[in-house]
């Protein structure tokens, strides 16, 4: 069964191929993602209509490209599959119309995916990780930690109450004078910086639950900004490692909280999303996971990111699951919370 996939929520325009092969090596057929960082680098962040014309404008070659590339045609694909939501307007009136009209062309089955699931199974498509596990999905829009017992089965632990972790690293880096986008930009400067220098108080801790908050680390970050005078090149490795040390600290912490409640005695830990590929991260919830007697999985730096791999498995799960086509009248969702699936 070969899936053609389209993603096209944010800044990424992306299509690919992938079948349900047995083997997860031999599933992405192809995946081509078009990048749009360039573009909206000069602004610090998403342009949310600048993304929308540059999806116009590439759509039809990267799905040309991702077809070519997996050597198939279009009565070779079983399901066409778009992300519908949630995400920016534009950018997925642009790949679910592009989406539903291969679909009406062709005679091929359409089904609509939600973008948060399919970050929520990416690890299913590159390890053979069973249900059910405990997932922390972060990324610049979103945070979430759940507990996966099944496709469309989440049971939802904790959620940013504000700030998503990759929007505070993005707003940081800003005010550091850093590129974008941030994750990366303050990865690499933490390398050179003391992690110890600049104190934080870690949020909630006094709570019940493991939400999250950002938005207090942010503003503390600032104030230490604020009261350098003249702001050295070392003040910005020190100040990005101490931020991404309270943001590491404070994750695995609620990440602690979270197995403590859930109910199905989880032996698998996955992290998804674009921060799932800071490597800081990384390494803190694998010690973290070790001394819990936990398998870690994180997929490849390549699918933390937004891609259409994630979206075509995605809908794969659903249709061995048992979960009906999508009808085309399906609307686009920029708000489509993963407890309304």
């Amino acid at each position: 069964m070969n899936v053609l996939a389209i993603e096209t929520s944010c800044d990424e325009t992306s299509a690919a191929v992938v079948c349900d092969a047995e083997e997860p090596s031999q599933r992405i057929l192809s995946n081509i993602i078009n990048s749009q960082v360039d573009l909206h680098a000069k602004y610090g962040g998403v342009i949310p209509e600048y993304a929308a014309r540059y999806h116009l404008d590439v759509i039809d070659v990267i799905i040309e490209e991702a077809m070519q590339s997996a050597n198939v045609h279009f009565n070779d694909i079983a399901t066409i599959a778009a992300t519908v939501g949630p995400g920016l307007i534009g950018g997925l009136l642009v790949g679910t119309v592009t989406a539903k009209t291969i679909s009406l062309a062709t005679k091929t089955p359409f089904m609509a995916i939600n973008h948060l699931e399919a970050h929520l199974l990416t690890a299913r498509l590159c390890y053979d990780v069973a249900f059910p596990y405990l997932l922390l999905l972060a990324s610049g829009g979103h945070f979430i930690i759940a507990e996966i017992l099944g496709v469309a089965n989440y049971k939802i632990l904790g959620e940013t109450l504000d700030d998503a972790a990759g929007e505070c690293f993005d707003k940081v880096a800003k005010m550091l004078g850093l590129k974008y986008p941030g994750g990366p930009a303050i990865q690499n400067c933490a390398v050179n910086g003391d992690p110890r220098r600049f104190h934080y108080t870690i949020p909630l801790q006094k709570k019940c639950g493991c939400n999250v908050s950002f938005s207090g680390i942010k503003t503390a970050t600032k104030l230490h900004i604020d009261s350098i005078k003249n702001i050295t090149l070392q003040d910005k490795y020190d100040i990005a490692a101490s931020l991404q040390n309270v943001v590491v600290t404070f994750i695995t912490k609620q990440i602690e909280r979270a197995l403590e409640m859930t109910t199905s005695n989880p032996s698998n830990l996955v992290i998804a999303g674009g921060v799932a590929a800071n490597l800081a991260l990384r390494n803190r919830l694998l010690t973290f996971a070790e001394r819990m007697g936990l398998h870690f999985w994180a997929p490849p730096v390549n699918l933390c990111a937004d891609n259409a791999a994630m979206v075509a498995w995605c809908a794969i799960e659903r249709i061995k699951a048992g979960f009906k086509h999508s009808d085309l009248r399906f609307p686009t969702r920029p708000r489509w919370p993963i407890t309304e699936i």
